[in-house]
């Protein structure tokens, strides 16, 4: 079994003791945009793969059929993850857009 995708993410960059978080992040290229961008290409490519395995088991191309389950249920719990991320992150939206200044 491969787990190379749940290591996909690019890694955090350190802050660096003279600036803020947003000027460590500007400074390494990266940010929260693209680590964003990155995780829904990420679970766009794996939503693919199984849409591709099943079009191989379907057409009788794969005989392998745990092959075709496992990256149906990888994909499927890769979906569930991001759905949870999004949900904590419009929570913590919201929370913040109600405290008072």
């Amino acid at each position: 079994m491969n787990i190379n995708a749940i290591n996909s993410f690019p890694p955090i960059a350190p802050i660096s003791s003279g600036g803020s978080a947003v000027e460590g992040s500007q400074n390494s290229g990266g940010g929260f945009g693209s680590l964003m961008k990155d995780a829904i290409e990420s679970l766009e490519g794996s939503q693919k793969g199984a849409d591709q395995e099943i079009a191989k088991a379907v057409t009788g191309e794969s005989t392998d059929l745990h092959k075709t389950i496992i990256s149906l249920q990888s994909a499927d719990l890769k979906f569930q993850l991001g759905l949870q991320v999004r949900n904590k992150l419009l929570g913590a939206y919201e929370e913040i857009m109600r405290m008072q200044v």
